[in-house]
């Protein structure tokens, strides 16, 4: 049986035990709104690396406080924020894997109610409850939500800084990995997308000058960041409409990434544009596999996969078949925190991946493995 989901893979200095990955999930956890983690999230990237991952990413974290999708967001744009992630990545690190964080701007989709827990779930906040003025590439509001100013030159450079700085405690926070979001519809996406960015300056227009901030950012972390860290860039290879950011868009940049240093991108999709009536993405096990897949034939780009991919023999299929280097596995791990090892185990790999602690549970599957 093939065991390419178990095969290390290294990345410039870094060499992760294993090609199972769990992606950046947003939990909206900061109850006191400051952006310091707590022991929820000791907890719940602990049981990831424990469950067998090779890598464990926190989530979306914003480098400012605007630029958090919701007050209950981490950040790390103060050195309080930085102390409270070094236990996280302790304990990753004494489970076997390594650790990355996911730094973001959410743009013009920040400053909303988070996703439970409130009347308006997704809604913009409003000032009086904590709110605040939303910036983007240009004054187009998302949806429903409020309308953002654009932003200047001068915002735009503090763009840049705050990345930049954020990275820098990322590293002395001691995570292995950086990812810069530039999907879903966040500041940087929102740059990349000509829906979402009608600016007539020289970071709008053409897809050149539309990607301008994203790969200054990354020129500016990558000078920024240790020279053996791998540096991710997660992406929406599509928005699924007509005339906005799609896949030979997405080409493109990708292949600018890599003559930019970056050394592995996440492959997502969508969350910039809303559909047209009677439109559906065609959601389902592996749907955006074969963007993945597009990129990893048509530049010279390591990629990962994500997308309800929630089996063993299903992540393995994705890799054995050539379509991506490595898988994320999220909403499977928030159900099962111990399915790295369930997938070691169903692909007869090594059961040493299994802490002793669980073994006897796991005796009988080691014994027919």
């Amino acid at each position: 049986m093939s065991q390419h989901l178990l095969a290390p893979i290294t990345l410039r200095d870094l060499t992760v035990r294993n090609r199972i990955w769990v992606p950046p999930m947003c939990q909206y956890s900061v109850a006191a709104g400051d952006g310091v983690a707590t022991d929820y999230h000791l907890m719940h990237y602990g049981s990831f690396a424990r469950g067998g991952a090779g890598a464990v990413i926190l989530e979306a974290t914003g480098v400012v406080p605007e630029g958090r999708i919701a007050p209950q967001d981490l950040g790390l744009w103060d050195d309080a924020q930085r102390e409270a992630l070094r236990p996280i990545v302790d304990l990753i690190h004494s489970f076997g894997a390594a650790a990355g964080i996911q730094l973001a701007h959410a743009g013009r989709k920040a400053s909303t109610e988070p996703e439970w827990g409130t009347p308006h779930p997704g809604a913009s906040l409003a000032g009086a409850d904590g709110g605040w003025e939303t910036v983007a590439p240009s004054a187009i509001a998302y949806d429903q939500l409020t309308e953002p100013t654009a932003l200047d030159e001068a915002g735009i450079d503090e763009v840049v800084e705050a990345f930049v700085a954020s990275a820098v405690r990322a590293v002395e926070a001691g995570f292995d990995l950086i990812e810069i979001h530039a999907a879903h519809g966040y500041l940087l996406h929102e740059f990349l997308s000509p829906l979402s960015n009608q600016r007539t300056d020289s970071y709008g227009g053409e897809l050149a000058g539309r990607a301008r901030l994203l790969l200054r950012v990354v020129d500016a972390v990558r000078g920024a960041v240790p020279v053996g860290m791998p540096l991710l860039v997660r992406i929406s290879a599509t928005e699924w409409v007509e005339g906005g950011f799609d896949l030979d868009q997405a080409t493109q940049v990708v292949t600018w990434l890599g003559e930019h240093g970056v050394d592995m991108v996440d492959v997502s999709s969508g969350g910039n544009a809303v559909l047209p009536e009677g439109a559906e993405i065609p959601v389902g096990p592996g749907y955006q596999t074969p963007l993945a897949a597009h990129l990893r034939e048509h530049t010279e780009m390591p990629v990962s996969a994500v997308g309800m991919l929630d089996t063993p023999f299903q992540a393995e299929h994705v890799l054995a078949t050539g379509q991506a280097d490595v898988v994320r596995v999220g909403r499977a791990f928030l159900r099962e925190p111990n399915w790295g090892l369930d997938a070691a185990l169903a692909l007869r790999g090594d059961g040493e991946i299994v802490p002793p602690q669980y073994r006897r549970a796991f005796r009988q599957a080691l014994r027919r493995g």
